[in-house]
């Protein structure tokens, strides 16, 4: 039986909180140190959690034989220090996206490979239960190929929100709005189930935050290697916050969908999570009946969990699994850099007002 997986947290903000909860949760893992840029906010986390705070990520990962670093810094500040605990020796798990940029991406992707150690983004929304039906109806055939996959999701961010943290709403300290920050996990969901991006074609806007610099709002016609199609609808000028959803139609006329999120939407360190997750389209044939237990089921399970964590550790244990067995994770890096490219096709198409080609 391998040892515990040793954990350190990089970055002592909001979310790093959540996942402090899901280590201390997950069996065979243990928390062992945190890093941090600012003292006070280090050492105010260490004392919370009871374990040492370091200033130098090589001098952490070695002090404490760190088997996994979970990075939960701001999305421009994910490089260096991904980079600098594989270097150390340490395998990574970073918050969502991978990057504001595909240069971080590729740079990250690199230190992975030359280290030879797993990288890996959160992307919890994969472990919903509603989600992995979708997949496995999928791989079954049930759905023939995707053919057609939507995502819309309709969210809030309030003027406090952005002032929350000086990062916030900035090109420079977020890497742009909701495609950066929010939509990464429907974007991820629609990647797993459609495959391979071929074209982008997309326009974003702000609507209604005169505060901030970045998007509130964007758009995409996404056309993917397997011949199907994709429309993105992401916003985070709907207040209080509707929903999130992914949709998948297949070529023989099936449709499958989950709503990922429901009203008001989460917010690590404000609020927790207002809706369970639940399938809201099936129409395999011979299964349509089935939606209503799905959705009665998902509801009991969220409502016995923290939702806020639970999924943190499910990831983590994949992780942790993966590492053990010498596997690619449920969510590898190189998936993490495609949302990235395809966020970042559709600034590109913004500022270009042309179709983006995809490698």
């Amino acid at each position: 039986m391998p040892n515990p997986l040793r954990i350190a947290i990089i970055g002592p903000g909001k979310v790093a909180h959540l996942h402090a909860k899901a280590v201390l949760q997950t069996p065979d893992t243990t928390l062992c140190a945190i890093y941090g840029r600012t003292p006070a906010k280090t050492r105010a986390f260490a004392d919370h959690y009871g374990i040492p705070g370091y200033s130098d990520i090589y001098d952490m990962v070695d002090r404490e034989n760190i088997d996994l670093c979970l990075v939960c810094t701001p999305h421009p500040a994910h490089r260096d220090p991904t980079v600098a605990a594989l270097d150390a020796g340490a395998h990574v798990l970073v918050e969502k996206p991978l990057a504001s940029s595909l240069a971080d991406s590729d740079a990250m992707l690199e230190a992975a490979r030359r280290n030879g150690k797993q990288l890996g983004v959160i992307s919890q929304r994969r472990f919903y239960a509603p989600c992995q039906r979708i997949r496995q109806a999928i791989d079954a055939g049930q759905i023939g190929t995707p053919a057609l996959g939507v995502v819309q999701m309709y969210g809030w961010r309030d003027e406090a929100y952005y002032r929350s943290d000086p990062w916030r709403g900035t090109w420079a300290g977020e890497g742009g709005g909701v495609l950066v920050n929010q939509a990464p996990h429907q974007l991820d969901l629609l990647l797993w189930y459609m495959g391979e991006v071929e074209s982008v074609y997309g326009v974003w806007r702000n609507i209604n935050h005169p505060y901030i610099e970045v998007d509130d709002t964007a758009l995409a016609i996404v056309q993917f290697k397997n011949g199907g199609l994709g429309n993105i609808v992401v916003s985070n000028s709907q207040q209080p916050g509707l929903y999130g959803k992914v949709h998948i139609h297949g070529q023989n006329g099936a449709s499958v969908g989950v709503q990922t999120d429901g009203g008001a939407m989460f917010i690590a360190g404000r609020s927790s999570i207002a809706e369970p997750p639940v399938n809201d389209t099936w129409t395999i044939p011979g299964q349509e009946t089935q939606l209503t237990q799905f959705i009665a089921d998902d509801t009991a399970f969220f409502n016995q969990i923290d939702a806020t964590s639970y999924y943190f550790g499910l990831q983590i244990a994949d992780f942790r699994d993966a590492i053990n067995e010498n596997r690619a994770p449920l969510v590898t890096g190189e998936d993490g850099r495609k949302v990235v490219a395809l966020f970042q096709a559709i600034y590109e198409s913004t500022r270009t007002g042309q179709v983006v080609k995809m490698g």
